[in-house]
């Protein structure tokens, strides 16, 4: 096509998207904003329980001292919190970040 190869083509297709991706991003690298928009928690109780899953009768697994800080989902179930990892924490005992996004 116009005396291009095809792999010129493909070559300046993928310059191309990555020129708009770099300009609707602000001109920011993609994903550079994924640490700001990850949900992290900070635990408020002096211990807190972590359970396998969202209510006072499942097995406590593990426990957090206060202030702790540990990556979140925004899920929270029955009043707990669903951690990255996926165990679960009283909602009423951690409090997001500053920096964080948990909806």
């Amino acid at each position: 096509m116009f005396g291009i190869p095809t792999r010129g083509l493909i070559v300046i297709g993928v310059l191309g998207a990555a020129g708009v991706m770099w300009v609707s991003n602000g001109g920011k690298p993609m994903g550079s904003e994924k640490a700001a928009a990850e949900c992290k928690v900070t635990v408020t109780a002096d211990i807190l329980n972590v359970r396998s899953g969202p209510a006072d009768t499942q097995p406590i697994v593990s426990t957090m001292q206060r202030d702790s800080v540990v990556k979140a989902e925004r899920t929270v179930q029955n009043g707990f919190r669903l951690l990255a990892d996926g165990r679960w924490v009283n909602n009423d005992f951690v409090a997001p970040t500053s920096d964080s996004n948990c909806g």
